[in-house]
């Protein structure tokens, strides 16, 4: 991938739900710890998948529910951006990280799956100051900013979905999830395609009947 010396950044849409984010989730954080920070910048991009699949037509918004709304996925985004209200540094996304390896049965506590606001009391947030950011709805037009941004204006119809520079963007499924002895060189494969290669259009393979 050619980046003329300067940082890459990538932006990442996301939804804890997905068993697919979240492997290349923990695959692009191999990245960059090996690049360095200084080299990988990852923007965390919300991308709700009830959204995607609602069957209540266009009007309606997962993020403008009541909250008495029962939602598989909307208290992580919640938690997620009450996080990211108190540290928009290594503390957030270390929140981040857990909360996708709690939901995908990469973390415990105990044995168990630990709640959000266990994962949060862990890493030292203000849990005060959490729990009233959770309840501040005026936090979820973020949601709805990333969504239809994503959605609208680049065509973003699931997740993972990479975005690099001049809106040249692609999904992408890995499995298995590259070893951290990979994690670079697939990773420059794949920018290259996303960035450099904006010819390709698609690339899928078939999947055998008994795999």
């Amino acid at each position: 991938m050619s980046t003329n010396g300067k940082p890459v950044s990538v932006d990442f849409y996301f939804d804890f739900l997905c068993p697919w984010a979240f492997r290349a989730s923990e695959w692009i954080r191999d990245v960059r710890e090996q690049l360095g920070p200084d080299h990988l910048e990852i923007n965390w991009r919300y991308f709700p998948l009830e959204q995607v699949n609602s069957e209540e037509g266009p009007e309606w918004k997962l993020w403008e529910q009541p909250d008495e709304h029962t939602s598989r996925g909307l208290e992580m985004f919640r938690a997620a951006l009450a996080a990211w209200q108190q540290d928009q540094g290594e503390k957030f996304d270390d929140f981040h990280r857990l909360v996708f390896r709690a939901r995908h049965g990469e973390y415990t506590v105990d044995g168990e799956r630990p709640s959000i606001h266990q994962i949060a009391e862990g890493l030292g947030f203000d849990m005060e100051r959490f729990h009233k950011d959770m309840e501040d709805r005026t936090l979820l037009s973020r949601i709805g900013e990333d969504y239809e941004f994503g959605r609208e204006q680049l065509g973003v119809f699931g997740v993972p979905t990479l975005v690099f520079e001049d809106d040249r963007a692609a999904y992408i499924k890995l499995l298995p999830q590259p070893g951290k002895d990979e994690a670079v060189k697939v990773w420059d494969e794949v920018a290259t395609v996303i960035a450099d290669r904006p010819l390709i259009r698609e690339i899928k393979r078939p999947t055998p009947p008994n795999s």
